[in-house]
């Protein structure tokens, strides 16, 4: 394994299919995973916004720094429109708006922009996931309810994974039987001179697959293990065990990159008491005032957990890809496509 400034090459790396079969693949993939997603978290399809109106608290803020593609619309004087970071908010937005029923919820597919990230192997300019939320009762809020969640979602991962296998049998499946969790402060306890990012590393290499609890809050000194924005998922509420945070991530191990490699972003929503905590300990209690913000503190909002589900990364590494330019058409820095292609990565 080779890495040059942000681009991994894998020694010896060639495609285990070519790019026209790969395009079927994906078709195939992404029509198989959707069906299950929608049977297993009983989910209905709607249609997502690609930008929403700024100003509103509706986009997704990720970390807080990065900048939305915003625009100036001609017939509507003094709006301003941000392409999507993520549906996170907008999702549950419309879930109050449909009136829906706990147990129930919806799914989209959302396209976004997210102009600051940093380009590698697994980062974009564009996104490309499945966005869904689900509409949960007052005593699901908790660590055993999110942990069911993601059993099932790592049901479905389990059956994609024999699904690419009966087609295309040189691609063997990797995933171990059951998916371990892990709080942030139990992998901080268990590997305290690494940083994060090399915790995931040591974490993933020995069990395959992982659901992190807790991403966004205290670890226990004072630091984060990953940042995550204040008025979605819920990383704040103490939970059994003194521990806190009722969110996380799912990772697996990439034997490609041999790296570990995020699959999913997901968690129970804040409700209001942990929403005011959360913008309080990220010094952003002004938010409160804007509109979503306002509707999920006048309970025009239902309690609910959701999350994003990558399309691109979940493509990639199934159909064992090196690159997500291997998935998806975007664009990248010469030097990147250059190495690429010197070192048999075909990006589309």
């Amino acid at each position: 394994m080779r890495k040059n400034q942000n681009l991994i090459t894998p020694r010896n790396y060639r495609p285990l299919l070519g790019v026209t079969e790969t395009e079927h693949a994906i078709k195939a993939l992404k029509d198989f995973v959707e069906l299950n997603l929608a049977t297993e978290l009983n989910l209905s399809r709607v249609t997502a916004p690609l930008f929403v109106k700024g100003g509103t608290g509706v986009n997704d803020d990720l970390n807080g720094i990065e900048k939305p593609v915003a625009f100036p619309i001609k017939d509507l004087a003094g709006v301003r429109a941000e392409i999507v970071q993520s549906l996170a908010k907008w999702k549950r937005m419309m879930l109050g708006e449909l009136g829906t029923e706990a147990g129930y919820g919806i799914y989209t597919d959302m396209n976004a922009l997210r102009p600051d990230e940093t380009l590698d192997n697994t980062h974009s300019i564009y996104v490309d996931q499945w966005d869904w939320e689900r509409v949960i009762t007052p005593s699901e809020r908790n660590v055993e309810f999110l942990k069911k969640v993601v059993r099932k979602l790592y049901t479905i991962l389990k059956r994609t994974e024999h699904f690419v296998f009966e087609r295309y049998p040189a691609i063997r499946p990797e995933l171990p039987e059951e998916i371990t969790f892990i709080h942030t402060e139990e992998l901080r306890a268990r590997y305290p001179k690494l940083t994060p990012k090399q915790r995931e590393h040591r974490l993933l290499r020995e069990c395959g697959a992982a659901f992190i609890i807790g991403i966004g809050g205290d670890v226990g000194d004072g630091t984060i293990h990953d940042g995550r924005a204040p008025d979605y998922d819920d990383w704040s509420t103490r939970t059994p065990g003194g521990r806190r945070g009722i969110n996380g991530d799912i990772f697996v191990w990439n034997p490609v990159l041999e790296m570990a490699f995020e699959l999913s972003s997901m968690g129970i929503r804040v409700d209001k008491k942990a929403l005011l905590r959360q913008l309080r300990i990220r010094g952003c209690l002004a938010r409160k005032e804007l509109l979503w913000h306002q509707k999920l503190l006048n309970d025009e909002m239902p309690l609910s957990i959701g999350g994003g589900i990558g399309q691109s990364r979940l493509c990639m590494y199934f159909l064992r890809k090196a690159h997500v330019g291997e998935i998806q058409t975007s664009l990248w820095p010469d030097a990147m496509v250059a190495a690429c292609r010197k070192h048999r990565i075909p990006l589309l």
